[in-house]
Formats: structure tokens, sequence, C-alpha cells
């Protein structure tokens, strides 16, 4: 298992939102991953249009997943309509 930090962006519209982020929860879930925390960054304007949207919802969730599953989680990712955009960034063990 590796940590990975997920940005991901959705709809300004709640139902959207909720409903994108429990299918995307759900989708973490099946494929074995363990949400460790979720911090939602608040509303914020996107540098150009995704979805004929200006504006997204912005949260960060840090979890563990083995890397083998990144790519399974990314093609089921595209079949979320309320998520507009995401990114998979491998967090580095910090050297005390």
């Amino acid at each position: 298992m590796r940590t990975y930090e997920l940005m991901t962006i959705f709809p300004l519209d709640e139902e959207k939102y909720k409903a994108g982020l429990e299918l995307l929860k759900a989708d973490l879930a099946k494929f074995g991953a363990e949400i460790e925390k979720e911090e939602p960054y608040g509303d914020r304007d996107l540098t150009y249009e995704v979805k004929k949207q200006k504006r997204g919802r912005f949260v960060l969730l840090t979890l563990k997943v083995n890397p083998a599953k990144i790519a399974e989680l990314d093609a089921q990712f595209k079949f979320n309509g309320n998520l507009l955009k995401y990114l998979f960034v491998v967090t580095e063990a910090k050297n005390a």
C-alpha cells in the first residue's frame, strides 16, 4: 500500500457534489483504498472551463491504496459524471 493524495473537483450544485463524492468513495472502497483524511478546500474559480463549469468545489483526499489499482481507479472515475477533474499524487515519505 502506498500513500496518495487525490485532488478532486466537483460541480457547485450541492446534489451533484454529494452524489459525486459518495460515488467516488464507493469506488475507492471497491478497489480497497483506505481514506485517511478528507479536506474540503472550498469553492474556487477554475483556470479554464471544464464540462461547461467555471467554478468548482475542491476536495483533497489522503488515501492508502495498492499502486496496481490506480489505473483501474482512473478508468472507473471516468464514469462518474459528477466529478469534473481529479489528480493522483504520490506522497513521499519524509526523512526526519
